[in-house]
């Protein structure tokens, strides 16, 4: 069977070579003849896997000793909870934090923090339907705000930051989710960055926390669930319960697969190649338009649409046939959406490319 360009927004494509090796590995791993999905995650097997891919995450992302790298379950939605309950000083209602709302998910998070802190958004993109990144440079940061939160690139509205927020002092908290690993991070600049890795780094169902130490509490906290206390999982080594270990085991192949590639630098200027084919043509298309603002496009995530909705969904079924697939826009949004993560390849977003200007001249 053929394999499709798989556009995806999550869970999404990953890279072939991975996917061969899962193949290879599934009935037996290292010799133990066992599959991965069989492992005890109290086994020699898994504490090798899992010491495997935190090292080779801390080298791809150049993280620092004073940071505490966790692999966790509830994906991104689950840390939409965690973040306020662990940066409360005293568990539940007893802090305050400020939300730039630039979509869908950091209003899921401000709304979900509300039920248990004093969460204030600050900025919004909303009045043009998150089309762009609000003006960070001198918000009105309250002075005893916990931590400031942002989603950094936008799935579902195609946007990111290309220069972090000016936080006055306060922690940064960051979701990553969907350019986790596609360009360097500077983990120095956040208190918190996380990632789920369905999108960009491995199959659903795990998420990764990046934490500066010093802001895990060191105590119990108050009317906080206990798998949702950091200290609870770094104490244990992300192995106080069972863990997702299969799709941490692929995480790890990712990162392999990443740190040969040539890494991240590498991994950003592939990822603005094959956006800069995608959105010249946008660019030029009569039919085509993307719906972001110039200066705060992803890299990862491109939205466009035609000026009609039938012709909309008549391109997103000649694409599907065509064995284009996924490119559907989201729900909220419509039209269409190519997301274009580390594995999918330049010569997908070339075919992609390729099959509009045949659907533009056509119509």
């Amino acid at each position: 069977m053929a394999r499709v360009y798989n556009f995806s927004a999550g869970p999404a494509v990953l890279p072939e070579e991975v996917l061969e090796q899962c193949a290879s590995e599934m009935l037996d791993f290292h010799g133990s003849g066992m599959s991965v999905m069989e492992l005890s995650h109290r086994s020699q097997w898994f504490q090798y896997i899992i010491d495997e891919a935190e090292a080779d995450l801390r080298d791809l992302m150049a993280i620092p000793d004073n940071y505490q790298v966790l692999f966790l379950q509830g994906g991104g939605s689950l840390q939409f909870s965690a973040v306020p309950l662990n940066l409360s000083a005293n568990g539940v209602g007893s802090g305050k934090a400020d939300y730039i709302i630039t979509g869908n998910w950091a209003k899921k998070a401000c709304e979900e923090a509300a039920r248990f802190i004093d969460a204030k958004p600050v900025a919004s993109s909303a009045d043009k339907n998150f089309t762009y990144i609000p003006d960070c440079s001198d918000l009105p940061i309250r002075e005893d705000a916990d931590y400031v939160y942002i989603c950094e690139n936008n799935t579902i509205y195609g946007t990111t930051y290309k220069k972090l927020p000016n936080t006055k002092g306060k922690v940064l908290v960051s979701d990553v989710s969907s350019m986790f690993l596609s360009q360097p991070h500077d983990v120095k600049s956040y208190g918190v960055v996380y990632g789920g890795v369905q999108k960009n780094v491995g199959p659903a169902g795990v998420v990764i926390d990046v934490i500066r130490k010093d802001l895990i509490p060191d105590h119990e906290l108050p009317g906080v669930p206990k798998l949702l206390e950091w200290k609870t999982q770094a104490d244990k080594g992300s192995l106080y319960n069972t863990p997702n270990c299969w799709g941490i085991y692929v995480c790890g192949l990712t990162f392999k697969w990443l740190k040969k590639q040539g890494g991240l630098s590498a991994m950003k200027e592939r990822n603005e190649a094959k956006a800069k084919v995608l959105y010249d043509f946008l660019d030029e298309s009569k039919l085509f338009h993307g719906t972001v603002r110039r200066e705060d496009r992803s890299l990862m995530n491109v939205p466009f649409v035609t000026d009609s909705k039938e012709l909309d969904a008549e391109f997103v079924k000649e694409a599907t046939d065509a064995g284009l697939v996924n490119l559907k826009g989201h729900r909220t949004v419509g039209g269409m959406r190519a997301s274009i993560y580390n594995a999918m390849p330049y010569e997908g977003v070339v075919a992609l490319v390729d099959f509009m200007k045949r659907f533009e001249a056509a119509h």
